[in-house]
């Protein structure tokens, strides 16, 4: 062998072992990347309450952390893979949860769970913020502020952007409005004009150490409000009012004393708790306040217009607002 060729084998050999280790580290790098980091190639770009995340135009593994997103996903033509075990408030979207994993409790999603979902998106909302971390490591994820029940027109609004459904999400919202304007129209053909505008519509809600009244900006009485429906002069105040003079923008409670704020021409009532425990104390209150000769006096009793809802009536969605209309047809509308 030449003496010459030595030291240039031992330079061809000191390469080639740089370049293997330069690939090997370049894996290693790769693979340790986060994954939120590798972005999907055709996504848009969304601010949140926990950041700005660029979420994927089409979306084929969604995961919700919560009843409201779960809600708007479906009302927006996506089916969720997995999202949280949905109690009392939530029943009403049961039957929407077949071949849905269950992903853990609301406020204490399971993580490994998720992880085992392969998700290539995460919606949830903002008391969410805690596992946000965590979270964005799996898949893409974006959390949405929700501050009370009566701003779910504006929040639906945003999940549809957030989801890529605008179009549909206004579809969604057009044929809500026209269900409320029909359910007006009928009423009017049934009342002088007059009268149907002036029916009020009493909300209340059982729990089972208080009875509470729901106001204007609430869930059902935006709703109300959707088909003019009058409210009874104490429940008919503002968010802004309510928070001021009670400290809650959307309820409050009242007592036995004070029952007469509960009247109307017409009472929708309902009890909706998250243990079943909690539920029967409820509702055991519930048949004491229909024995007590207050309620007994009170009009919409004595005229036997006193309606016993579910628990959607305290949705936070476009099914559920739905779900209210239907009981409005249902209760309030004369068959012909």
């Amino acid at each position: 062998m030449h003496l010459w060729f030595k030291p240039f084998r031992l330079i061809l050999f000191f390469l080639l072992g740089t370049l293997i280790f330069g690939s090997l580290s370049a894996c290693q790098r790769q693979s340790a990347e986060p994954i939120s980091s590798r972005q999907p190639t055709d996504c848009h770009w969304v601010d949140h309450t926990a950041g700005r995340t660029c979420v994927p135009d089409q979306i084929e593994r969604l995961v919700t952390l919560d009843s409201t997103s779960f809600e708007a996903a479906i009302a927006l033509g996506l089916k969720p893979m997995g999202t949280v075990a949905f109690q009392g408030l939530d029943t009403y979207l049961a039957d929407q949860l077949a071949d849905v994993a269950d992903i853990g409790q609301a406020g204490e999603p399971n993580i490994e769970s998720i992880v085992a979902l392969k998700p290539d998106f995460i919606l949830g909302l903002d008391h969410q913020q805690s596992a946000y971390e965590q979270l964005s490591q799996i898949a893409p994820t974006v959390l949405l502020p929700f501050d009370h029940s009566g701003q779910w027109k504006e929040v639906f609004a945003n999940y549809s952007q957030v989801l890529n459904q605008e179009t549909i999400g206004q579809q969604v919202m057009d044929d809500y409005q026209r269900r409320a304007q029909a359910f007006q129209q009928q009423l009017a053909s049934q009342l002088p004009s007059d009268l149907a505008s002036s029916l009020q519509v009493s909300v209340v809600r059982m729990y089972p150490d208080s009875i509470n009244l729901y106001f204007r900006e609430s869930f059902p009485g935006t709703v109300l409000d959707d088909v003019l429906l009058a409210r009874p002069t104490e429940q008919d105040i503002s968010a802004a009012e309510a928070k001021s003079r009670y400290q809650n923008p959307i309820q409050a409670s009242i007592s036995l004393e004070r029952l007469d704020y509960a009247d109307g021409d017409a009472i929708f009532v309902w009890t909706a708790e998250n243990t079943a425990a909690a539920n029967q104390t409820a509702q055991e209150k519930l048949a004491e306040l229909q024995a007590n000769p207050l309620w007994q006096s009170l009009k919409a009793v004595q005229a036997d217009r006193v309606y016993f809802v579910p628990s959607y009536w305290i949705g936070s969605g476009p099914i559920a607002a739905n779900a209210i209309l239907d009981d409005l047809f249902k209760y309030l509308i004369k068959e012909s």
